[in-house]
């Protein structure tokens, strides 16, 4: 499959292209990358250096950005669409991601500028004239996206503080103290800074859940009633297929973290280690849990135990709550910042410009993710509602997109890319059946919900 990816079609840009590997050996030989391959220009002198990811150390940060919220809302899916179809949904929806990630590692090989999915627009609609307009449109969903996950940290975070303190404080007053330590944990500039935060949070959902697992297998709340299959309304059921969907959602900072690899020809390393391990965690978690959780299983997760077990749990989870949601904010600050000041010297340098700029675009950012988790505080309903407008065209449809401009004009030149040719249309319209059902499902969920507690005192 690799190969049929490396036939790239005449374009106007092919003086632009050069590989990733190009530019390493440049680096090593002391010759300048050309702004093109570099998003962050010259670091042979900077003061700040991005380009200084290991392969693991990448593999941790994409490990901490997917396997976070999205694993706790899976024991409360497989209890709406039951055991036998939402196992065969989270191992065939992984076995695509890993599919789709793995192009998206292709794309970026060929288009070494690339550093978000808005500069994926503009090479895409350049094809057709409009780089500019595919630019903003990919850059303005990928940093809508990104905001809205994090107000889901946010969101979780809240929840978490009014389990462990049996509502203690208002609730508005939980969600800023998760917004204070969200801007604090994301002033660091480089990911290679957050890295060692991703594997601390790793260790955290890992320890999580092993409470939690340990403690509903011993409770038992579910009481042994679980069903193999469900007859279920369509709307409620595809509300948790997007949830799934959402558990596979880190595909929209995959361009970033390549970015910022020390060697990005290493990527499908980090691409394989996530993928083997996030399927194989959603998968144990989600089934050890409503097995003994049983049909009324909670989301999120954490919560399906006793009042006890719930409170360490979610104290356990504290680091994945906020680290999660921190690399997501990086990524989104980091969007704007490499805007701002791509083609100068400042991202490179330590001044009250450049450092007053990231942590003026991260606070600003963070500030309207605490107002989005305010405004839908009602967790399942805002992964739908996410996974809709976004997860389903950057984790699936966009990748199925990027192949087929890759592969331009050869899609029968053999039987291989005929096959392939297929899969990948297939893949858009899976991202365009995601996007148009889950956009009915969650609307139609939001209006009728009980819950109007938007911006009080309690999310309950």
């Amino acid at each position: 499959m690799a190969q049929q990816n490396h036939d790239t079609p005449p374009s106007p840009n092919r003086d632009r292209r050069n590989t990733s590997l190009d530019t390493e050996e440049k680096q090593e030989s002391g010759q300048r990358p050309s702004h093109d391959e570099n998003p962050f220009g010259d670091e042979l002198e900077g003061e700040t250096k991005y380009r200084t990811l290991k392969w693991w150390q990448c593999s941790m940060i994409m490990i901490a950005e997917t396997i976070s919220l999205g694993i706790l809302s899976l024991p409360s899916a497989v209890a709406v669409l039951g055991l036998v179809c939402a196992v065969i949904l989270i191992v065939g929806l992984g076995i695509t991601a890993t599919y789709t990630g793995y192009v998206i590692g292709q794309f970026k090989l060929r288009y070494p500028q690339v550093h978000s999915m808005a500069d994926a627009g503009e090479v895409l609609f350049g094809r057709i004239g409009l780089p500019r307009f595919g630019r903003e449109f990919l850059g303005t969903g990928q940093l809508l996206f990104l905001v809205f996950i994090m107000g889901s940290h946010i969101l979780t975070f809240t929840t978490m503080m009014n389990t462990v303190t049996d509502n203690g404080a208002c609730s508005i007053i939980f969600g800023i103290v998760g917004l204070i330590i969200s801007v604090i944990c994301a002033l660091p500039r480089t990911l290679r800074k957050v890295s060692w935060l991703a594997c601390a949070s790793f260790l955290s959902i890992i320890a999580a859940l092993l409470v939690t697992m340990i403690a509903i297998s011993i409770q038992r709340p579910g009481h042994g009633k679980i069903d193999a299959t469900t007859t279920v309304s369509l709307d409620k059921a595809f509300l948790s297929v997007t949830n799934i969907v959402f558990a596979y959602a880190g595909h929209v900072a995959f361009f970033g973290f390549i970015s910022e690899m020390r060697v990005p020809t290493e990527y499908t390393k980090t691409l394989y280690l996530l993928q083997a391990t996030d399927t194989s965690m959603y998968v144990v978690a989600a089934v050890v849990i409503y097995v003994y959780g049983g049909r009324d299983v909670k989301s999120p997760a954490l919560s399906s135990t006793s009042p006890v077990t719930a409170k360490v749990a979610y104290g356990v989870a504290i680091p994945t709550i906020v680290i999660a949601g921190v690399i997501n904010g990086h990524v989104a600050a980091k969007y704007i910042y490499v805007r701002i000041f791509r083609g100068t010297n400042q991202m490179q340098k330590r001044t009250l410009l450049s450092i007053g700029s990231w942590v003026g675009i991260t606070v600003i950012l963070w500030v309207v993710a605490w107002i989005i988790s305010e405004a839908i505080p009602v967790f399942n309903t805002l992964l739908s509602l996410i996974t809709s407008l976004f997860a389903s065209w950057f984790t699936y449809g966009l990748s199925g997109i990027f192949w087929l401009f890759l592969n331009w004009g050869r899609y029968g030149s053999n039987w291989k890319k005929m096959v392939l040719t297929g899969i990948n249309l297939i893949i858009v319209g899976i991202g365009a059946c995601l996007c148009g059902m889950g956009l009915w499902v969650s609307g139609k969920a939001i209006h009728d919900s009980n819950n109007s507690s938007s911006f009080t005192c309690s999310h309950e």
